[in-house]
């Protein structure tokens, strides 16, 4: 299937590979360093060689080799630390005619890489082949087997002598290879299957290929892969030798259409298991992908995300009608919903599905049998979107989306411009939510998300979202996050002079039954309202009144109009979580979003600022006006003293 090596200096992105030897003293290293070099055993050798390089037309990836030769000594272990520490990969040496140095290696030689953080492939090497004694001949395999199970950095095993010139130039391709080309990330060697990761970017790789969508590799797909990858079209006998080979071991890879996508899979694993790992690695690398099996670097346009600190970023009409196609795609059972094993097969290309884990785990509304709706689904990209937008764009390439990256997405007007303008431009809001423990924030949250209430208490710990679509009159629609953050999280998170430009408005809930729940949260409200008048970063603020169901303390009403008079913003809006009446409150937090000219606490330190900068500008005003009467008065007094002189003379 693959007759050519891809035309690449240096794949993945290597552009030279340091390999460290090191083992046992007279173990052969300096000797089998020297040989492989010059292709010649040497008669002499010192105890530790200078760099040795062997030149990129000496292998085939045409990638050039550093050898480190390293002493043995104790005295100098803090060296070769150094040295192991820089390597791409490790030749660890023993002598074959001395089993010591064979023990070493699981006593000493490898436990001391594991302290030492060395997490590169590992080629052990037994040298002085020519010297073992006849009379002790094992099977290498054997030897091995229980040394490799145990220490999985192990990549592959060989024996070579330097003197009798036998298989001494394999030790440093295998390890080259090692690197260039390495096991890990594809297969598993305990359970002998690609991994899942690999498994997950050939998929994608195959629908890719699969032009006509039939779910088979035709013959004239087959020859187009061959070329992209390997630059070499197939022959009509080799695309039948290929799929013999497959139905042979694995009835279910070939049908009447082509090459499935079980047998694009089991092709792989010959491959690998032949030892071809090059043949995987070029195909994964003309896709775009590196070594972790996530796409490259550059392949993500990161300069679309730069953004001021009051911007943010949401996904184009583009990128929301084709994720739009794609739920209804994976919609198999047409129920307007994506099951949790719907989205599974939806994020089957990608290394893992982005949503399994917080903050997006749980972050959107479920339905009944605990699927996605539409809006759940797009919320869930909002919502990436917002707080990883290269994690959302990778995600959208991961799944089949073909255009432009940067088109997938588009930053937003910077906030302080909305204010100017009194209207934000954006389709999605960020809304902190604050308050002291016990207030009702998780319970709102919850209700956001359609979730039933529940009288059991669960501190929130960590900061949580919840993101969902709020109807707007008019039929328009407005995506809302929700972040909670915890009452020990707000000195932390005010510490950052940037914190609040991401918030487009905040939340300040308090239990209305508990006097001392409300002065907390009004603490709160001060507190971030003086952050945001420091940095310039002010935001609209509502205050919710939680727990509504229960007798309000007795000065409630009071207490809650003078906060509000003396801060210029709204009075606390009343909610019960319990009873399921919100009061519009999520269209009433879009709505001051919307208008980020508005709502806007005043502090009593604010105030005193904004008048004093108010009498500074009036006195500078005074100044300049009484500098523009005096000007004018010179020349005024100029004039009448020209026509004075002028009528005398």
């Amino acid at each position: 299937m693959a007759k050519a090596s891809a035309a690449n200096s240096g794949p993945g992105g290597k552009t030279g590979v340091r390999i460290v030897v090191c083992g046992e003293k007279g173990t052969g290293k300096s000797s089998l360093i020297v040989t492989a070099a010059a292709d010649t055993f040497p008669a002499n050798v010192p105890p530790v060689l200078p760099p040795t390089r062997l030149p990129e037309d000496f292998y085939p990836d045409r990638v050039p080799i550093t050898i480190i030769d390293t002493p043995s000594s104790v005295e100098d272990r803090g060296k070769l630390g150094e040295e192991l520490r820089r390597a791409d990969a490790v030749v660890l040496t023993y002598a074959c005619d001395r089993p010591e140095t064979l023990d070493e290696l699981s006593t000493f030689w490898l436990p001391e890489l594991r302290r030492l953080e060395v997490k590169v492939p590992v080629i052990v090497v037994g040298c002085k082949l020519d010297l073992r004694d006849e009379n002790q001949q094992v099977s290498l395999e054997q030897v091995m087997m229980p040394i490799m199970q145990q220490f999985r950095e192990i990549e592959t095993c060989i024996e070579c002598s330097a003197l009798k010139q036998i298989q001494v130039p394999e030790v440093f391709y295998y390890a080259q290879k090692a690197v260039l080309h390495p096991t890990g990330p594809l297969f598993d060697q305990e359970s002998q299957a690609l991994k899942p990761r690999c498994v997950r970017a050939l998929k994608r790789i195959f629908i890719l290929c699969d032009h006509d969508r039939d779910g088979s590799l035709s013959d004239a797909e087959l020859n187009d892969f061959q070329v992209k990858c390997f630059n070499s079209p197939l022959q009509p006998s080799e695309i039948v030798g290929v799929k013999r080979v497959v139905q042979e071991k694995l009835r279910e890879g070939v049908n009447e259409r082509g090459l499935t996508l079980a047998g694009f899979l089991f092709l792989h694993a010959l491959f690998i298991e032949k030892g071809r790992l090059e043949t995987t690695w070029t195909v994964l690398r003309k896709f775009g992908y590196n070594n972790d099996i996530k796409l490259a670097h550059e392949l993500i346009p990161y300069s679309a995300f730069k953004r001021a600190p009051d911007q943010s970023v949401e996904l184009t009409n583009e990128a929301i009608d084709f994720l739009k196609g794609i739920f209804e795609l994976f919609d198999a059972d047409d129920d307007n919903s994506l099951r949790p094993i719907e989205v599974e097969d939806l994020f089957s290309t990608a290394p893992e599905c982005p949503w399994d884990e917080a903050p997006y785990k749980d972050a959107a509304e479920k339905t009944a049998l605990g699927g996605l709706s539409l809006d759940g689904f797009l919320s869930e990209w909002a919502l990436m979107t917002l707080l990883d937008p290269a994690r959302s764009v990778e995600n959208l390439i991961y799944i089949g989306y073909l255009g432009d990256p940067s088109s997938a997405i588009r930053v937003t007007r910077k906030r302080r411009i909305d204010r100017k303008k009194q209207q934000a431009e954006r389709n999605v809001f960020q809304c902190f939510v604050f308050g002291p423990k016990k207030a009702g924030k998780s319970a709102l949250l919850n209700s956001f998300l359609g979730r039933p209430f529940s009288d059991n208490y669960t501190p929130t710990t960590d900061e949580r979202y919840a993101v969902n679509v709020v109807d707007q009159p008019g039929g328009t629609k407005k995506t809302v996050v929700l972040r909670e953050i915890p009452e020990e999280a707000v000195a932390k998170l005010l510490s950052n002079k940037d914190s609040l430009a991401a918030c487009d408005i905040a939340v300040f809930v308090h239990d209305s039954s508990d006097e001392s729940s409300w002065k907390r949260a009004t603490e709160l409200l001060v507190e971030v309202a003086s952050h945001g008048e420091d940095i310039g970063f002010e935001v609209p603020c509502l205050i919710v009144a939680a727990k509504d169901d229960l007798d309000s303390f007795a000065m409630a009403i009071q207490d809650s109009t003078r906060v509000s008079q003396d801060m210029g913003i709204e009075a606390p809006i009343p909610v019960s979580s319990k009873l399921g009446d919100f009061n519009i409150i999520f269209r009433r937090i879009v709505q001051a979003a919307e208008h980020p000219h508005l709502s806007i606490p005043e502090t009593e330190a604010g105030r005193t600022r904004k008048q004093y900068h108010r009498l500074i500008n009036r006195s500078l005003m005074i100044v300049s006006v009484g500098a523009a009467v005096t000007i004018v008065g010179l020349a005024a007094y100029r004039v009448y003293l020209a026509r004075k002189n002028s009528s005398s003379s």
